[in-house]
């Protein structure tokens, strides 16, 4: 893992390209109808054409961007930004430490409306929890997102990506990272995001404690 600092300026990051800032502008724009569409009619009731049309593309190119209705719901930019901020963290800190710094950064930018409207995420997290159709293809996306994972830690540990040791941490984080998104869903979206997920880490790193009788 290269021992480099944190990027936290914006202005220090390269610009993208024309091209990839138009595919990112359809893609948002291919979201944003469909969270508008699903707030007024629900999930089932939204169809790709209908989808197309709110975007003012064609189906052909929503497919393009999503091969299914769920993937709009599901798919997003974090694994990549996850992958390169974790390599970015300095050498000797702590991995739960720097999952910890990365995990924060991404929900403070989710929060922030980088990725949508706060209204629009709340919406997805129900999403995943209520509808069958995107729970699964969320699990399949966040496997995909441990196998990325994967690959940093043994870099970053000199262990291969494939053992059982890498896997069962890795995976863990990524049943921590869905738990804490789900619970927090489950119980109204009260509070903030990151609490959840900054007790699901704390789970991970020193992990299940007696409940003391006065906590509340």
């Amino acid at each position: 893992m290269a021992a480099t600092a944190h990027r936290s300026n914006p202005a220090a990051e390269p610009r993208l390209g024309l091209r990839e800032r138009k595919k990112i502008k359809t893609r948002m724009a291919i979201r944003t109808a469909t969270y508008r569409l699903v707030e007024e009619q629900g999930y089932d009731a939204t169809t790709i054409e209908q989808i197309a049309d709110a975007a003012e593309v064609s189906p052909s190119t929503v497919f393009r961007y999503f091969p299914t209705k769920e993937d709009i719901v599901v798919t997003d930019e974090y694994d990549p930004l996850l992958e390169e901020e974790l390599r970015a963290r300095p050498e000797g800190e702590p991995l739960v430490e720097s999952l910890r710094h990365v995990v924060h950064r991404a929900v403070e930018r989710s929060a922030s409306g980088e990725y949508g409207t706060p209204a629009e995420m709340r919406l997805r997290s129900r999403l995943m929890v209520e509808v069958p159709a995107v729970r699964a293809r969320t699990i399949e996306s966040m496997a995909s997102t441990g196998l990325t994972l994967c690959q940093v830690v043994a870099d970053r540990t000199g262990r291969d990506p494939s053992d059982l040791e890498v896997r069962v941490y890795c995976m863990s984080v990524v049943a921590a990272l869905t738990e804490a998104s789900r619970y927090w869903t489950e119980h109204g979206q009260r509070g903030h995001m990151g609490d959840y997920v900054q007790r699901a880490l704390d789970v991970l790193e020193h992990g299940l404690e007696p409940r003391n009788s006065k906590s509340p």
